[in-house]
């Protein structure tokens, strides 16, 4: 019998993430790329010179990408702005820490939009240049759709690592609020601020998260013993959707659907939300805004965009109602189960359709995920499906609060079938 072939190098896996990084840098993924200091920890890892807490993981050698709103001593971190041009923190943030602890490699830092906020980044869509990757996570899902690295970090205040994911065809989740560490990391709006991972698959993202928090069982993906059952919610921003964007997803839905008559292993029932629960997306507007106003209080006007200070104006409009949309928040957590009752997840629109033109000047809308952020409950946008251009549409799974491995375990088993 022939010997197998010796596992590649982390050495060898770092320089074709490198070169790969080089074949697509008109994409503009990435703010900033560790040439020499990936390889030096490449080697280091390849002659076991990096203690590492699992050298033979799943991460160990591992190339990522770090949203630039996420601190790194080693490289520069910019937040998306002019201000912070050469800006170099003091300190890792703690989940770049833990990421290095478990032998992951940071290739460099990707993309964010200003303060991870709403003035588009110059990143382009893989799937189509002329088209945005979203935002504001925009370089983490463009790296991640273009091959250089299978995974990326990101972070969502509304609907910042569904969105990119959903018009970049890739998995994007968000895991239950709270469970990893948002030290290092530049606040936009801090009760609703959630670090997440943009990946090649669930299964890896999962891997990841379970390092980031510290806690490998809750994000161990799994699903009930019996058939899966997925409550189809058209949401109450339905009507919001682009042309042609709801006919896809319903026919993802009767797919998953027929899948159940040839032992597909899943059920699906349409859940209709109460209509109070659209007032949750404004709610979430507000909050945000009552937040960021807080956060960005000490940059100066004149190094912001006309599109950041545009928006401020707006946030000082809606500020005044954030303790009301805390208050609503509070009440739909309690809800929750009326959302769930007879169902393990929800499945809704990740979002309004597919990657817009560049040439709009917007990254997008995050309407179908600023009520499940507010709520703080774990998502995952799911790749498969196609909007009537062709491109990716990805739709949203939802899952009760703490239920981190039940959505991945359902995004696992619900990507398989849409993409058969």
């Amino acid at each position: 019998m022939a010997a197998l072939p010796d596992a590649p190098t982390v050495l060898a896996t770092v320089q074709a993430a490198l070169a790969r990084a080089r074949v697509t840098e008109p994409l503009a993924a990435w703010a900033h790329l560790d040439v020499d200091g990936a390889a030096v920890r490449a080697r280091a890892l390849d002659a076991g010179l990096e203690a590492t807490q699992a050298a033979a993981g799943v991460l160990h050698g591992l190339p990522v990408g770090i949203k630039d709103l996420i601190d790194t001593a080693d490289q520069p971190t910019e937040y998306g702005s002019p201000a912070y041009r050469g800006h170099r923190p003091a300190h890792d943030a703690e989940v770049v820490r833990r990421l290095r602890a478990a032998g992951a490699v940071v290739l460099g830092k990707t993309v964010t939009t200003e303060h991870a906020l709403f003035h588009p980044g110059p990143t382009r869509n893989p799937h189509d240049p002329l088209r945005s990757p979203g935002g504001s996570s925009s370089g983490s899902a463009a790296a991640v759709a273009a091959g250089v690295v299978p995974v990326a970090l990101g972070t969502q205040t509304a609907g910042s690592v569904l969105r990119p994911a959903s018009f970049s065809g890739v998995v994007g989740t968000k895991p239950s609020f709270g469970v990893v560490p948002t030290a290092g990391i530049k606040p936009c709006a801090p009760s609703l601020d959630t670090v997440g991972v943009l990946a090649a698959d669930a299964g890896l993202a999962a891997a990841v998260l379970g390092v980031l928090a510290d806690d490998p069982e809750r994000f161990r993906p799994w699903v009930p013993d019996r058939p899966l059952r997925v409550g189809f919610c058209r949401t109450p921003w339905w009507s919001a959707l682009e042309p042609g964007a709801g006919a896809a997803i319903e026919a993802g839905v009767r797919r998953l659907a027929g899948g159940v008559a040839s032992g597909g292993g899943l059920e699906v029932v349409e859940v209709v939300a109460p209509e109070s629960f659209g007032a949750l997306a404004g709610a979430q507007e507000a909050l945000m805004a009552a937040e960021v106003l807080e956060a960005l209080a000490d940059e100066v006007p004149d190094t912001l965009s006309d599109t950041l200070r545009a928006y401020l104006q707006r946030a000082a409009q809606l500020a005044p109602g954030a303790p009301e949309a805390a208050a609503l928040a509070e009440r739909w957590r309690a809800r929750l189960p009326e959302l769930f009752a007879g169902v393990d997840v929800l499945l809704v629109p990740a979002a309004l359709g597919e990657a817009p033109l560049l040439s709009a000047g917007s990254t997008g809308d995050p309407l179908p995920c600023r009520a499940f952020t507010l709520l703080g409950v774990p998502t995952v946008s799911v790749p498969g499906l196609l909007g009537p251009a062709g491109l990716p549409l990805g739709v949203q799974l939802v899952a009760p609060y703490g239920q981190d491995g039940l959505a991945l375990g359902a995004a696992t088993s619900i990507g398989a079938a849409l993409a058969g």
